[in-house]
């Protein structure tokens, strides 16, 4: 078994946002929905290694909408994409929180809100 992705909400119109934190902040790719499911708004995100799909994110509209502030998805990077996600994200003016970032054993990690406030968890394996 494998995961083949997660779903978040936005409200409607939302996607703009969307693009700006999965796309501009974590660096994943924006992916054409299929013709069916794109009337339905939202906006599909993947991120690669090479030629692999190594996660993949739809966000979905909801309404009404209610952020996820507990629930979330969690993506692990190495040390130098790490850095430059945090980096971006507190750029974009996003503000990791890296208060828990030695609570999580083997890993260093930060938690972040997306545009419409679900939370996100990013993690790198700590060198031992």
């Amino acid at each position: 078994m494998r995961l083949h992705h997660v779903q978040v909400a936005c409200p409607p119109g939302g996607e703009d946002d969307a693009r700006r934190f999965y796309g501009e902040g974590l660096g994943m790719t924006e992916v054409a929905k299929p013709a069916d499911l794109a009337r339905r708004g939202g906006a599909w995100f993947r991120a690669f290694d090479g030629e692999a799909v190594t996660a993949e994110v739809h966000v979905g509209v909801e309404d009404p909408f209610a952020p996820a502030r507990k629930a979330h998805p969690a993506f692990v990077l190495d040390r130098e994409q790490y850095d430059a996600v945090l980096a971006r994200l507190d750029e974009l003016g996003f503000a990791p929180d890296r208060s828990q970032a030695d609570s999580f054993p083997g890993h260093e990690r930060f938690h972040v809100f997306d545009g419409h406030g679900n939370r996100v968890e990013v993690l790198t394996p700590r060198e031992r």
